[in-house]
C-alpha cells in the first residue's frame, strides 16, 4: 500500500510538470508531443525512485544491464555523480558564480522540492536571507507554523548589531553582477515551476509573504533586495500568464472547431476541461501579480531611496507594456503620472520612458486618452526640465503625442523657446520636435508615417523651413539657432542645386518674398558651414571638438559637393544680390567655404574671375561692417588658398583694391581739407581698418597724412577720430611685427619710433582734452582712446626691451598720463546698463562697451605696464554713493567673477586648476590686507573661483583663511565680518559634501529656461475615481495638480518677441553681433496673430 500511495503521487506529480492546464491528476488526456516531454525528463527520476521503493521493473533491470555492459555509461555516471555535488551546492553560491549555473541548480532544486517540499523551501527563503546579507536558521520541521513577521524582525535584529553583509551594493569584482545573477535566478525558477509547483499555493506564497515582508523593512538593503526579487517575479509571471493565455487562444479555437463537428463530443468536454484549468491558472498568476504590487509597490514606489522607486517605476512600464490586458488601466498608469513629479532626476526620467515606451504603441494609445488629458500639461513642463536628460527625453515623449495628435498646436508655444536653450541635446531635440511635427509633418496613419519614409520634395520642405524663419526676419542669431537644431534631420537643407535654383529663378512651390530670399541665403550659407564642420551658433565649451578621420572626409566630401554644386551659378548669386546689404554678408562668405582647387582641376577659371570680382564691386559698394569684412576674408582667402594663375589673379585684384582704397582715403582727405562733408572719409577709414585686422597695408605716407589731418578735424565727428587713431595704430602694430629682433633694420627701427612717438603725441592729446569734458553716457572716443593707449603702452612697455637690439622702442608712460587713464577709464565704466542696452545695435559696439574698457585696464596691470597700486589706488578714490553705490559696484564684481570662473570649464578645470588655485590663493592674500576693509572682496571675487577647485585645494583654501581669520579682531561690528565668516562657511560647505560638480553647474544659479510657464486651468475632474488611494497616495495626487492662475498676459505677444526678450542679455553675453538681436519697432505692436498663424495655426 505504501509504494501505491508512492507511485500514484509520483504520476500526479509528473502529470504536472508535463501540460500546464492539468490542475489535478486524471482531469484530461496529455497530448502526444506532451507524453514524449515526460518521458525525456521523467526517466531517470522514474529510475530514482524504483530503487528507492524497491520494485524495479523487467524495463529498470534491463537498462541496468546495458549500462554494466558497454562503456558508455561511465561519463554517464560521472555527469551523475557531479550533479549529485551541484545538487547539494549552496544556492547563493550559485548566484554569486555566475548566470551559466543557475538553470541547472534551479531545475536540480525543483526536483528536490517535488521529492520533499519543506527542506527545499526552507533553503530556498534563507537563500533569500542571505541574498540580502543575513544568515539565519529556520526551522524546517516547523516551517508552516512560523510566523513570518517573527522571522522579518530577527532579520532587522541582525542588522541592527552590524551582523550582515551588502551583496547587493558590493563594490567586489565577484559581486559586480549580483544584482543581475538574482533576478536570472528568480526568473528561471518561476518558469522552471510554470509546469508543477507554481500552483500549489504553497512555494509561492512563502515567497511572496517574506518578500513583501522584508521589503517594509527600515535595513535599506532588505527592501533594495526584496524590490528586486518582488519585482523580477511579477516580470516573470506575466511571462507566465502571457504563455497560457496563447494556450487559451488555442483551446479556444480547437474547441469551436470541434463544436462544430458535433460529433467530437469526448473530445469538446477534454478540451472545454483544459480551458477552465488554463483560465483558472491564469486567474491565479494574476491574483498573484496584484497581491505584490498592493503589497509591495504601492509602498516602495516612494521609499526615500531613488534606485528603489526607479526600479518600481521602470517594472511597472514593462509590466504595463507586456501585459495591458491587466495593467494597462488608471489604476497602475497613475503611478507613472505621479512619478513625474519625483525630486529625483532619474526617477524622473525612468518614467519618462516608460511612458515613451507606451505610447510607441498605436493600439495603446486610445487606452491612454484619460491619462493624457491629465498629465500632458506636466508633460510639457518636463521638456523644461532642469536635468537635461530629463528634458531630452520628455521632448521625445512629446514628439509621440504629437505624431498620435494628442496635444494641441497652442500647447506648444513654450516648447519652441527652447530652439535657443543652451544646452545643445535640448536645441537638438526639440528641432526633431520642429522637423516631424512642422516641416515633415509626421503624424501616425498618414501613409508617409506608415512606411517610415519621407517621400515629399526638398521644395516642400524648404517652403515651409522658410514660413519658420519669417518669425526672424531681422534677427540672424536666432535664424542660426533655429537652422542648427534641424539640420540634421533635414535632408532639404543639403539639396545645394534646390536651394540655388530658387534663389535665383523661384518655382510654384517656393514663391519668394524679400524677406523669404535673405532667409533662404542665410540658410545656404549656414547650412554649408555645418556641412563643412564648423558651428553655426555660439558654444559654451570651449575645447576644440574632436574630429575623426571618418568625419574629416565626410567634410571634405561635402566642401567638394558644394563647390560642383556653386561653380557655374555663385557668380550668378552674386551678380543678383550683391547690391542688397542684408544678404551681401553671408553670400560672399559661402567663398571660405569653397574647395578652389576644384576651379583649376575642372578648367572653370572664367567663373573663378568672375565671382572674385564680383566680391571687389561689392567691398567698394558697402559701408557697413559685416559686409567688408565678409569681402575682404573673402579675397584674401582667395589669394592663399587658389592655385596657380588663378591665385596670381586674385592676388593681383587684392592688391588694386589697397590702391584704389589709398586713392579713396586721399581725395576723401582732401575733401575734408575742402570744408565737404566727412562721410566718404568715415566709409573709407572703416574699410582700411577692415583691411588692415587681415593684413599689412605698407603705405607710410597714408599713416602720415591720417597723422596730419588729425588736429584739423574740429567738426568731424568722434567716430571719425576713433577710426583714424585705430588705422594708425594698427600700422604701427603691423610695423613692429614685420621688425626682425634678431637682426633689426636700423633705418626701419627709427622709423617705428617716429610712428610711434607720433601715435602717442595724438593720443595724449585726447587723453588730456577728453579729461577735462564732462558728458553724459558712454563717449566713443574716450573708450577707443583708452583700449587703443593700453595697447600701445603694453607692446612698448620697456622691460620688453631692456638689454636687447630694440631698446631704443621702450617707452614707459607718464605718472601723470596714468591717472588721466585710470580717471578716463573710471568715468567710462560708470556708464550704466541702461545706456549700454540702448547701445547695443551700433556697429564695433564689442570693441568699446564696458568690458573692454575693464580688460583694457586689466591687461596694463596683468603685463606688468603699470604697478597694482594704481588698482588699489582707483579701488580707494573711486567716486560713489555711499551704500548704494557700494552694493552696485560688489554685484558688478560677483557678475565679472562668474563669467571669468565660467571660462573653467570640462578638461579647462583639470588643466588650468594650478592657474586656478594661483587665482583664489592671490584674491585671499588681497581680501587680508588691510583688514577689513578689502573681506568684501572674498565674496564678490573669490568665491566664484572656488567651485572650480577640487576638494582637496579647497581644503587647503580653507585651512589658509581661517589661519588669517584668527588676526581679525573679534570685537569688531559683526557686518564688517560677515563676508569673511560667509566665505568659510562656503569652504566648509563644499569640502564636507566634496563638490566636484558638472561644469554646467558650478557658479551658476540654476534657472528655467525659455518663457514662464502658462496655468492650465483643467476642470476638476477626478482622474481615477473607481480606487481611492491612500493617504499618502492622496498627498502626491494633490502634488501634481496644475497652480491656480490666468493666463500669462503674454500669449498674446508674437513668438519672435519672446525669443527676442528672453535671449538678449545671453546673446550680448556670447559675443554675437549684438545689431541683429532687436526687432523693429513695428513687430512690437503685431499680436498673437503671428504666432497662431504660423506656428499653433492649421499645418504649415
Amino acid at each position: 500500500m505504501e509504494n501505491a500511495a508512492v507511485a500514484s503521487e509520483t504520476s500526479v506529480r509528473r502529470s504536472k510538470r508535463v501540460r500546464v492546464s492539468v490542475a489535478t491528476a486524471g482531469e484530461c488526456l496529455p497530448s502526444k508531443s506532451s507524453r514524449s516531454a515526460a518521458n525525456r525528463s521523467g526517466g531517470s527520476s522514474r529510475e530514482k525512485r524504483g530503487k528507492e521503493n524497491g520494485s524495479e521493473d523487467e524495463s529498470s533491470d534491463d537498462d541496468v544491464v546495458v549500462s554494466d555492459e558497454e562503456p558508455a555509461p561511465k561519463p554517464k555516471r560521472k555527469r551523475g555523480a557531479s550533479g549529485m555535488s551541484r545538487e547539494h551546492l549552496n544556492l547563493i553560491e550559485v548566484v554569486k558564480s555566475g548566470v551559466k549555473g543557475i538553470p541547472s541548480a534551479v531545475k536540480q532544486w525543483v526536483e528536490r522540492y517535488e521529492r520533499d517540499a519543506n527542506p527545499a523551501l526552507g533553503e530556498l527563503l534563507m537563500m533569500l536571507f542571505e541574498a540580502c546579507g543575513a544568515r539565519y536558521q529556520l526551522d524546517i520541521d516547523s516551517l508552516d507554523e512560523t510566523d513570518v513577521d517573527d522571522v522579518v524582525l530577527a532579520l532587522v535584529e541582525l542588522a541592527r548589531s552590524g551582523e550582515v553583509e551588502d551583496l547587493y551594493n558590493s563594490k567586489l569584482k565577484e559581486l559586480r553582477n549580483f544584482k543581475e545573477n538574482l533576478s536570472v535566478f528568480w526568473d528561471n525558477l518561476v518558469l522552471e515551476c510554470q509546469n508543477g509547483p507554481l500552483y500549489d499555493k504553497k512555494l509561492f506564497e512563502k515567497c511572496i509573504d517574506y518578500t513583501v515582508a522584508l521589503s517594509c523593512t527600515p535595513p535599506r538593503v532588505y527592501r533594495q533586495v526584496a524590490s528586486l526579487v518582488g519585482l523580477q517575479l511579477v516580470t516573470s509571471f506575466i511571462s507566465v500568464a502571457k504563455s497560457l493565455g496563447t494556450q487559451r487562444e488555442t483551446t479556444q479555437r480547437q474547441l469551436n472547431a470541434v463544436k462544430k463537428k458535433q460529433n467530437e463530443g469526448s473530445r469538446a468536454e477534454l478540451l472545454i476541461k483544459r480551458l477552465s484549468a488554463t483560465h483558472e491558472n491564469i486567474s491565479f498568476m494574476e491574483e498573484m501579480m496584484r497581491k505584490i504590487f498592493t503589497g509591495l509597490f504601492m509602498h516602495r514606489y516612494r521609499d526615500i531611496d531613488p534606485s528603489i522607486r526607479m526600479s518600481c517605476i521602470k517594472a511597472l512600464g514593462i509590466w504595463i507594456l507586456s501585459y495591458p490586458s491587466l495593467f494597462l488601466q488608471d489604476l497602475y498608469l497613475k503611478y507613472l503620472g505621479w512619478m513625474l513629479n519625483d525630486k529625483s532626476a532619474v526617477v524622473r526620467k525612468t518614467s519618462v520612458l516608460a511612458l515613451q515606451s507606451l505610447y510607441e504603441v498605436d493600439d495603446n494609445v486610445p487606452s491612454l486618452s484619460l491619462f493624457t488629458e491629465r498629465f500632458c500639461g506636466r508633460m510639457i513642463e518636463l521638456a523644461d526640465d532642469i536635468d537635461v536628460s530629463v528634458a531630452v527625453s520628455a521632448i521625445s515623449l512629446l514628439k509621440l503625442l504629437l505624431r498620435h495628435q494628442l496635444l494641441t498646436d497652442d500647447e506648444l508655444g513654450p516648447l519652441y523657446d527652447l530652439l535657443i536653450d543652451e544646452p545643445p541635446l535640448i536645441r537638438r531635440a526639440i528641432g526633431e520636435l520642429v522637423y516631424d511635427h512642422l516641416i515633415a509633418q509626421k503624424v501616425s496613419g498618414t501613409q508617409s508615417a506608415i512606411r517610415g519614409e519621407d517621400d515629399e520634395s526638398s521644395e516642400l520642405h524648404l517652403g515651409r523651413m522658410l514660413q519658420i524663419l519669417r518669425e526672424f526676419p531681422t534677427d540672424p542669431i536666432l535664424s542660426a539657432y533655429v537652422i542648427d537644431d534641424v539640420w540634421d534631420d533635414m535632408k532639404a537643407m543639403k539639396d545645394w542645386k534646390c536651394i540655388v535654383s530658387a534663389l535665383l529663378e523661384g518655382n510654384s512651390v517656393i514663391e519668394l518674398t524679400e524677406v523669404d530670399a535673405t532667409n533662404l541665403v542665410r540658410l545656404l550659407h549656414a547650412s554649408a558651414r555645418k556641412a563643412v564642420g564648423e558651428r553655426i551658433v555660439p558654444s559654451a565649451e570651449n575645447r576644440k571638438p574632436y574630429i575623426s578621420k571618418a568625419q574629416r572626409e565626410a567634410f571634405e566630401n561635402n566642401r567638394q559637393e558644394i563647390t560642383s554644386a556653386l561653380m557655374k551659378t555663385y557668380p550668378l548669386l552674386l551678380q543678383k544680390y550683391v547690391a542688397d546689404k542684408a544678404k551681401v554678408s553671408p553670400l560672399v562668405e559661402i567663398t571660405l567655404l569653397l574647395k578652389l582647387e576644384l576651379y583649376t582641376l575642372k578648367r572653370q577659371e572664367q567663373h573663378f574671375r568672375s565671382f572674385v570680382e564680383l566680391i571687389c564691386d561689392a567691398f567698394f559698394k558697402h559701408g557697413d561692417r559685416d559686409a567688408l569684412r565678409s569681402c575682404i576674408k573673402a579675397i584674401a582667402f582667395c589669394s592663399n588658398e587658389s592655385q596657380a594663375e588663378l591665385q596670381d589673379f586674385a592676388q593681383n585684384k587684392l592688391k588694386e583694391l589697397e590702391s584704389d582704397l589709398h586713392a579713396k582715403l586721399t581725395t576723401a582727405m582732401k575733401e575734408i581739407e575742402m570744408g565737404e562733408d566727412d562721410y566718404s572719409l568715415l566709409v573709407n577709414l572703416k574699410r582700411l581698418y577692415e583691411v588692415q585686422l587681415t593684413k599689412h597695408v605698407a603705405n607710410d605716407g597714408l599713416f602720415q597724412d591720417m597723422g596730419n589731418i588729425i588736429p584739423r578735424l574740429r567738426d568731424s565727428g568722434e567716430e571719425v577720430i576713433a577710426f583714424l587713431l585705430l588705422n594708425m595704430y594698427l600700422h604701427v602694430a603691423w610695423c613692429l611685427q614685420s621688425i626682425d629682433g634678431e637682426n633689426p633694420d636700423d633705418a626701419s627701427v627709427n622709423a617705428l619710433v617716429l610712428k610711434r612717438n607720433t601715435l602717442f603725441q595724438r593720443l595724449e592729446r585726447f587723453l588730456n582734452s577728453l579729461s577735462d569734458v564732462h558728458w553724459k553716457g558712454r563717449n566713443l572716443l574716450a573708450s577707443r582712446v583708452c583700449v587703443i593707449l593700453s595697447d600701445m603702452w603694453c607692446l612698448f612697455k620697456r622691460s620688453r626691451y631692456v638689454s636687447t637690439k630694440l631698446e631704443s622702442l621702450g617707452h614707459s608712460p607718464s605718472h601723470a598720463s596714468i591717472l588721466k587713464f585710470w580717471k578716463l577709464s573710471e568715468r567710462q565704466l560708470d556708464v550704466s546698463d541702461e545706456t549700454e542696452d540702448e547701445d547695443a545695435n551700433e556697429e564695433y559696439i564689442e570693441e568699446t562697451n564696458k568690458d573692454t574698457i575693464m580688460i583694457a585696464a586689466a591687461k596694463l596691470v596683468a603685463g606688468g605696464a603699470v604697478s597694482k597700486a594704481y588698482l588699489r589706488h582707483t579701488a580707494d578714490t573711486s567716486p560713489g554713493d555711499g551704500v548704494s553705490s557700494s552694493h552696485k559696484s560688489i554685484e558688478n564684481c560677483k557678475e565679472l567673477a562668474v563669467r571669468l570662473s565660467g571660462m573653467f570649464i570640462g578638461a579647462a578645470r583639470n588643466k588650468h586648476r594650478a592657474q586656478i588655485l594661483k587665482i583664489v590663493e592671490d584674491g585671499v592674500s588681497f581680501a587680508f590686507l588691510e583688514p577689513p576693509k578689502k573681506l568684501s572682496f572674498l565674496e564678490a571675487a573669490v568665491l566664484p573661483f572656488v567651485s572650480k577647485l577640487p576638494s582637496s585645494d579647497i581644503l587647503d583654501v580653507l585651512n589658509d583663511v581661517e589661519t588669517r581669520s584668527e588676526t581679525l579682531n573679534p570685537n569688531l561690528d559683526a557686518n564688517v565680518l560677515r563676508p569673511d565668516h560667509t566665505f568659510i562657511n562656503q569652504l566648509r560647505e563644499r569640502h564636507a559634501k566634496n563638490e566636484d560638480l558638472q561644469d554646467e553647474r558650478d557658479g551658476n544659479k540654476v534657472k528655467r529656461r525659455g518663457r514662464p510657464r502658462k496655468a492650465n486651468n483643467l476642470p476638476g475632474k477626478k482622474l481615477f475615481e473607481e480606487h481611492a488611494p491612500s493617504e499618502e497616495e492622496d498627498s502626491i495626487s494633490a502634488s501634481d495638480g496644475d497652480d491656480p492662475g490666468e493666463e500669462d498676459s503674454e500669449e498674446e505677444q508674437t513668438l519672435v518677441h519672446s525669443f527676442t526678450r528672453s535671449s538678449a542679455s545671453k546673446l550680448r553675453s556670447m559675443k554675437v553681433p549684438q545689431q541683429m538681436t532687436r526687432a523693429p519697432p513695428s513687430a512690437s505692436r503685431r499680436g498673437g496673430e503671428c504666432r497662431r498663424r504660423s506656428w499653433h495655426g492649421q499645418k504649415i
